[in-house]
């Protein structure tokens, strides 16, 4: 598959993924892997089915996108890394450029939709980023782009690219080496960043494994693209689950996901804030509704087809604030 610049990148190796671990070192951490064990995920999975739970909440800047970032900044030569970088996103993924700048001592400036958890933005400007507001996400990406003209910042894609995938494909590595013998991992998508790098890693570090990627239905832009068979976009974003809400695929991450994962699957909004609950109630884990996808997926439509199995799921992030959390979480069946 090409794209309007030319031949993709190949997949990340192995190896490749093994050496962007070693590259990233103590600036993000190993989060931990989790056998979640309680009455109500039993009830709900089925007591035969073994969940292990990679809590990339627990990450630097509270989710999985230092990796990518951090990868993309350390890529960087030293004049253009001293102009900054920039970045647009509805929290998660400017969080994590904010934390990435600070961290490698250089300034970033992120566009974010006005709709945007107040929260995410007080982040952001806590860690030293300075933030843009804009009527909506797809007039974040015009406004990125002027400023990377404008400044001479480097732009650092949410979910595009090699080095994200290299990335992200850190949680796939870290996930595998601690839980052998998976018979399926599940994976949040937005942008499917995430999903193309776990996706990436898991099918080469235990190819028994499925990989199942998990969208909200108002934001299904990578259900669109498979069933299109190249990226698509959507009109506008209508979820709960805004840090899963990319406006548009793009082809090396659509690549990847179309070449590595098994099949995808929605979820509702409803099925959202039940999952927010159940691991509030079950693992006492305040996520916000991406960090729940996976769960809800599991409880959901893949619920009868990994019943009894070993099955990884990747909690994203848990950006959200206690007022929103508290409103958006049902603590009901």
């Amino acid at each position: 598959m090409n794209d309007s610049h030319g031949p993709l990148p190949p997949p990340p190796t192995v190896e490749a993924i093994r050496a962007a671990r070693a590259e990233l070192g103590e600036r993000v951490v190993e989060t931990p892997v989790w056998r979640w064990r309680g009455r109500e995920i039993e009830a709900r999975a089925g007591a035969d089915t073994a969940v292990f739970l990679k809590l990339e909440l627990f990450q630097y800047a509270g989710t999985f996108k230092p990796r990518g970032a951090l990868l993309n900044m350390l890529a960087l030569d030293r004049d253009a890394l001293a102009r900054g970088v920039t970045a647009v996103s509805a929290g998660n993924h400017a969080i994590a450029v904010a934390y990435a700048a600070r961290t490698l001592g250089t300034t970033a400036k992120v566009v974010m939709p006005e709709n945007a958890n107040p929260a995410r933005v007080a982040i952001c400007r806590a860690y030293g980023a300075e933030v843009v507001l804009v009527a909506d996400v797809h007039r974040a990406f015009d406004e990125v782009h002027r400023i990377e003209r404008r400044e001479g910042r480097a732009f650092i894609h949410p979910f595009e690219g090699e080095r994200t995938a290299l990335g992200t494909a850190t949680v796939g590595l870290e996930l595998c080496q601690r839980v052998p013998d998976l018979d399926a991992v599940v994976v949040p998508i937005g942008g499917g960043g995430l999903c193309a790098g776990v996706a990436a890693a898991v099918k080469q570090l235990q190819p028994q494994a499925e990989v199942y990627g998990v969208e909200p239905e108002g934001a299904d832009t990578m259900h669109r693209s498979f069933a299109a068979g190249r990226p698509e976009s959507i009109d506008r974003v209508r979820t709960i689950a805004d840090s899963l809400g990319a406006p548009h695929a793009a082809p090396y991450t659509f690549s990847l996901c179309r070449r590595f994962v098994d099949q995808l699957v929605r979820v509702d909004d409803d099925a959202l804030r039940r999952a927010m609950g159940l691991l509030f109630r079950d693992m006492k884990l305040a996520v916000e509704p991406a960090g729940a996808a996976t769960t809800a997926a599991l409880t959901g439509p893949l619920r009868q087809r990994l019943r009894g199995r070993r099955v990884g799921l990747i909690v994203c992030g848990a950006n959200t604030d206690l007022a929103t959390f508290a409103a958006q979480a049902r603590d009901d069946d």
